[in-house]
């Protein structure tokens, strides 16, 4: 058993001594191999598959908006903080560019939990909706003293400029409901989305992605990091960055079971799990 394999002898000074070499145990050897195995046979979603998913957690398993969203945006700024590190930081500084769809809902759950972790985040949300549950989460983003850049921010500004002091940039700007072409009001979010040399993070699908087949020409953009909710979908099968992560301990077993979702499994108390 590996678990009997504690020590050893090595020879200082010609005097033969025991040494003591930390292993996993058994239980932690069989759950690590049976999660990477496991890890492997994920479902990669469709755009109709993603869609019916989340039709049937608002209709039949009667989760709401605003809880999806603060579990998904939770776990965005999770798997941030444990690739971003504060202790690493030259730059606490985070900029989180939000659309007017529920990947913006997502990015703004993000950026109040980014400065409970210490982060100091930045808002740039160009396309302000009437929706009462967005104007809540904005609202709760002020309250909590999160910068909400203006938005002319980056109109005809340099890039690398524009980004100056910046760790991060969390794409939260379209989902998996993104239909082409861009809107004028996202035109200048995306130039810099596609040419930023600091890491970008994007929160379920890469902005301009198309859901299914992934980068549609050479320019989109290339995030380092990928946060997949729920499941991850079809074209995170292009991803080539660093980090992928999927958020989505929430999904119930007959869910999971119903779409053969072949979840990984989560470690310990973790929110999200490496993919």
């Amino acid at each position: 058993m590996l678990s009997l394999i504690l020590k050893g002898t090595i020879c200082r000074n010609n005097l033969w001594t025991e040494r003591v070499v930390p292993v996993l145990s058994d239980i932690q050897i069989c759950l690590t191999i049976k999660r990477l195995k496991h890890n492997k046979m994920v479902k990669y979603l469709s755009q109709s598959e993603a869609i019916n998913v989340d039709k049937d957690l608002f209709e039949k398993y009667k989760f709401s908006v605003d809880q999806l969203m603060e579990l998904a945006g939770q776990s965005c700024a999770i798997a941030i903080a444990k690739s971003y590190p504060l202790l690493d930081a030259f730059s606490n500084r985070i900029l989180v560019c939000c659309g007017p769809g529920n990947n913006g809902g997502d990015g703004l759950v993000c950026a109040r939990h980014l400065k409970h972790f210490g982060y100091s985040p930045e808002i740039y949300y160009p396309k302000e909706t009437d929706n009462q549950l967005y104007k809540n989460l904005l609202h709760q983003c002020k309250e909590n003293d999160i910068t909400i850049l203006e938005s002319g921010f980056i109109k005809d500004k340099d890039v690398v400029e524009l980004l100056s002091g910046f760790r991060v940039i969390v794409d939260a700007v379209f989902g998996f409901s993104f239909k082409p072409p861009v809107r004028d009001t996202f035109v200048p979010i995306m130039r810099i989305l596609k040419t930023a040399s600091i890491p970008i993070c994007s929160i379920d699908i890469p902005s301009g992605w198309d859901v299914e087949n992934g980068p549609s020409v050479k320019d989109d953009i290339c995030p380092e990091m990928l946060i997949s909710l729920t499941a991850p979908k079809m074209c995170a099968l292009k991803f080539k960055g660093k980090f992928h992560y999927l958020g989505g301990r929430f999904v119930p077993k007959k869910l999971a079971s119903a779409y053969n979702l072949n979840l990984p499994m989560y470690p310990g108390t973790d929110l999200i799990v490496s993919l």
